[in-house]
């Protein structure tokens, strides 16, 4: 019977390499595609524009990414609008700092003490919404910073002349972008800049292609014509939802508008995590992809091929083909890396990492399979139940 078993266990290891080094390929097509797509655009459309940004706390690097926003080449007017829950809170005096150093920027900040839901990113939001003055919005957490020329390249998304081009296609509703991560020192912190450069940015691409575009939005940047944002009802149906920038695009796509993916490439900083910090934060990620694309989560069996490469070896007694479709499947894997990573995303910590990728495929392997065993998340210090989308506060504090 335990034969019988391990041979089981050899054949369906064998499989699923084989699935996986076929999903590296496909990934490296979709990122192909895109990198031929990339284009300059000669269209000046700059139209007035607010940026919207929630802050909680001081993140790394905040400053320097609210100085980023301002160093715009953006030709038209644009307003940053800050929210804070209390102004007792630890951001404010950098908000304050950013308007001394920037004097002729139309900078706010704006109390917002409502709790309206359990996103409170998305409730301090809502409050700011009746505050923007201009009918384009752009939403972007605390931590992204961007290159001079990221208004330009976003906005340039929503030009009328874009769309007359291919004018049987919905208008563009909604325009977000790419991102890679800035880790800190520590391990967990590269793993998961590793993680978003050569795994999931590599994932959005795939799902761009096969999908024929994006029907969902990214955090690192949700701009947004206020027509259909007004058309779903706002910012107020999602105070409850974790995975706020998902939702805000899918059911802009499905108002009859289009999610447009820019070329533009934003960066945001990752926290100089501990093992407990890190294990939260990607069982947050797992469990809102699960809740948000069931489907889609329980396909990601398929993108772990390295990770199913190595349990092949060892499961197959280290046979000649399981190193063999170990060499080929780690191959794949760094070729998605270097294509993703650093062409795609211009990350420069790609390369020197590239030989944590094995252990960190592992470990995110190990977090999939966590993220099906419950429904509990760990967020800014509490812990919440997650229900069809949905935040649900439980009791006690997260350690």
């Amino acid at each position: 019977m335990s034969h019988i078993f391990a041979q089981s266990v050899e054949i369906l290891t064998t499989a699923l390499t084989v699935a996986g080094m076929s999903y590296f390929l496909v990934a490296i097509l979709a990122a192909r595609v895109f990198i031929f797509s990339r284009r300059t655009s000669s269209l000046t459309f700059a139209p007035t524009l607010s940026i919207l940004k929630s802050l909680k706390g001081l993140d790394p690097g905040m400053l320097d990414a609210f100085r980023s926003h301002c160093r715009q080449t953006y030709p038209g007017a644009y307003e940053l609008c800050f929210g804070v829950s209390s102004l007792a809170d630890p951001a404010v005096p950098a908000v304050e700092q950013l308007k001394r150093e920037f004097p002729t920027h139309s900078i706010t900040l704006i109390e917002c003490p409502e709790q309206l839901g359990n996103n409170g990113k998305v409730s301090t939001l809502a409050q700011l919404l009746p505050h923007a003055r201009y009918d384009f919005l752009l939403i972007n957490d605390s931590d992204i910073t961007v290159s001079a020329s990221y208004l330009s390249r976003v906005m340039v998304r929503f030009a009328p002349a874009e769309e007359q081009q291919r004018p049987s296609r919905p208008k563009v509703g909604l325009v977000t972008t790419l991102y890679r991560g800035r880790a800190n020192a520590t391990l967990p912190s590269r793993f998961e800049a590793m993680g978003i450069a050569t795994d999931f940015q590599a994932g959005v691409l795939l799902s761009k292609m096969i999908e024929g575009g994006l029907h969902y939005g990214l955090g690192s940047t949700l701009a947004v014509r206020r027509e259909a944002l007004d058309k779903i009802g706002g910012l107020v149906p999602l105070v409850n939802y974790l995975a706020d920038d998902y939702e805000l695009g899918a059911r802009i796509d499905k108002a009859g508008y289009r999610v447009a993916l820019s070329d533009e490439v934003v960066e945001t900083a990752i926290p100089a995590y501990g093992w407990r910090g890190f294990i939260d934060h990607q069982l947050r990620w797992a469990r809102a992809v699960r809740d948000s694309r069931p489907w889609g989560y329980a396909g990601l069996i398929f993108t772990h091929g390295l990770a199913w490469a190595i349990l092949n070896v060892m499961a197959s007694g280290i046979s000649l083909l399981s190193l063999w479709l170990l060499a080929l499947s780690f191959f794949l894997r760094l070729s998605l890396a270097m294509t993703v990573g650093a062409e795609v995303l211009g990350d420069h910590q790609v390369l020197p990492n590239l030989w944590l990728l094995p252990v960190r495929d592992l470990v995110a392997m190990g977090i999939w399979v966590a993220g099906f065993a419950g429904n509990t998340i760990a967020w800014r210090g509490e812990r919440f139940e997650l229900r069809n989308g949905k935040l649900e506060r439980m009791g006690g504090q997260a350690g």
